[in-house]
């Protein structure tokens, strides 16, 4: 019988994890140099689907049938997943990333744990929004504001209006990863590895078509760009679904809201180190407001963690 106790292993596995999640971000801003944003998105969904779905045949699991009413929800499932947390938020932060930093794309997803809150209070039953919840989210929405910049709800920006469509992008995608966070807890219980390899076959499906009709057939970019892109599919996409289920399986999905903590600081250090880029003062005053809202909605859960372990 599964325990959900956190190990050191299960420790290791959620830093290697954020690593990994903080560093996509920078890995972004190095492929888009080379390719625009749907074929980005779409070559890293592609790669992560050919490797997700050659695990399942070499470990033997079978993807979920599509017969009955439980086969027909799950696939439904799989194919908002695919769209809410692969294929809609990879090409919105591809493109936003043309004109916002790698760092400042990572801070936007500690907005996350923090928008998935009203969404399970309205959609997920026994998941109501409770006093520390609705304090958490009044004050990481503030971070939110600060994050954006005051100035984009007065028309003004610098960058001809690019520069802040493109942080409501960013803001857009971690929209679209709370969204798919509430469908992986209504989907039906199946194997996670054949939910995830289904989820990334048919985000595939989706933007490869509308990437090459928009895009064309990408030409062989530098080397760098091509190194970063398959780097995205194969560390970010795949073999982080595979540790995501590792968390899980050890420690419980409670657990697993940590790495909400270590993502925007990796990759502010990515940037940072990497790509020599400088945030403004306010970005982090926002990661503030934003963690401190989370970890106010999230108080008790926290407690229950470091207690037990």
């Amino acid at each position: 019988m599964q325990t959900n106790e956190a190990t050191a292993k299960s420790w290791i596995m959620i830093a290697i994890l954020g690593v990994i999640w903080g560093s996509s971000f920078m890995a972004v801003s190095i492929a888009i140099q080379g390719f625009g944003p749907l074929t980005v998105a779409a070559i890293r969904i592609t790669i992560g689907a050919v490797m997700l779905y050659s695990l399942t045949r070499i470990l033997g699991i079978a993807l979920p049938v599509f017969s009955g009413r439980e086969g027909r929800l799950t696939w439904l499932a799989a194919l908002g997943f695919g769209f809410c947390s692969m294929a809609l938020p990879f090409f919105l932060l591809s493109w936003g990333q043309q004109y916002v930093s790698s760092g400042f794309a990572g801070v936007t997803m500690a907005a996350v744990p923090l928008l998935v809150l009203p969404l399970a209070h309205f959609l997920v039953p026994g998941d109501q929004m409770t006093l520390p919840k609705a304090i958490g989210f009044i004050v990481g929405f503030a971070g939110v504001v600060v994050l954006i910049g005051l100035s984009a709800f007065d028309g003004g920006s610098s960058g001809g209006g690019l520069e802040t469509l493109a942080k409501v992008a960013c803001l857009g995608a971690s929209v679209g990863y709370a969204f798919g966070g509430i469908i992986t807890r209504l989907a039906p219980k199946v194997d996670p590895i054949a939910f995830a390899a289904s989820a990334t076959i048919l985000g595939a499906l989706m933007i490869s078509p509308i990437a090459f009709s928009v895009e064309g057939i990408p030409e062989m970019p530098e080397t760098m760009p091509l190194i970063a892109v398959i780097f995205l599919g194969v560390v970010p996409t795949a073999m982080a679904n595979l540790l995501l289920v590792a968390v899980i399986r050890s420690a419980g999905p409670s657990f697993l809201s940590l790495v909400n903590y270590q993502v925007p600081i990796w990759s502010v250090i990515f940037g940072a180190v990497f790509l020599s880029e400088a945030l403004p003062p306010s970005t982090f005053y926002a990661l503030a407001l934003i963690l401190g809202g989370v970890g106010l909605s999230q108080i008790k859960t926290l407690r229950r963690l470091f207690q037990r372990n």
